[in-house]
């Protein structure tokens, strides 16, 4: 089957700075947004503001990164040079991450508990009610978390995908991907950048998680 040819035409509405810088153009739009997140704390604008903002600021990053993976194969990610050492160390550290997750789930789970009992006294009825509202607060900052981690995730993939180039001469990326949009496909490649969706991404995800879940947590304890 014949590779289906580039139109022109489909792409003139790409400004040409776009497809020539488009990582700079990623830095531009998140710093852009990020200023306007600090000037909604200052201003104190509508409570749900914040939700908008730190969204747009991600928002061409985070889209470019899942087309280029939905569109990647898993097997054009296997590893080509990795050693049995670098990989049991990967392997170790994830085991010690996640006894320290442990570790901290069972001390916070502990504190919570004392809270609650020096907080309502015996009544069990208080005691469950107090336990939902504490489980409710627990979500966003669950969400926050579980989010940081996919995030590194797919920076993880993009830098053995792609690099750190902004345009990267030779790269994983499947060849069908927008074979008839060259442009469009710099500017989406370009945009996918494991920096940018780092700095976006988790910015997002830091921001949830000091600006929203940690107060909506001690306003329930209040």
């Amino acid at each position: 089957m014949s590779e289906e040819a580039a139109d022109p035409a489909a792409e003139a509405w790409l400004p040409g700075w776009l497809v020539r810088h488009p990582l700079y153009a990623g830095w531009v739009w998140t710093g852009f947004w990020a200023l306007l997140i600090v000037l909604d704390e200052f201003l104190d604008l509508a409570g749900w503001s914040w939700y908008l903002l730190v969204g747009m600021a991600a928002l061409p990053t985070l889209l470019s990164t899942l087309a280029v993976l939905n569109a990647t194969p898993r097997r054009h990610l296997k590893p080509q040079n990795e050693s049995v050492l670098g990989h049991f160390f990967v392997r170790f550290l994830a085991l010690v991450t996640a006894f320290l997750v442990w570790g901290i789930s069972v001390v916070m789970s502990a504190s919570i508990s004392t809270t609650v009992q020096a907080a309502v006294g015996n009544s069990e009825r208080e005691v469950t009610s107090l336990g939902f509202n504490l489980l409710v607060a627990a979500v966003p900052l669950v969400i926050s978390v579980l989010w940081m981690a996919f995030i590194v995730r797919c920076a993880w993939f993009l830098r053995r995908l792609r690099g750190w180039s902004q345009s990267p001469a030779s790269s994983r990326v499947p060849r069908k991907f927008l074979r008839s949009r060259p442009k469009l496909r710099q500017v989406v490649v370009g945009l996918a950048h494991p920096g940018l969706l780092l700095v976006a991404g988790l910015g997002m995800s830091i921001l949830a998680l000091f600006l929203n879940a940690v107060e909506l947590t001690f306003r329930v304890l209040a």
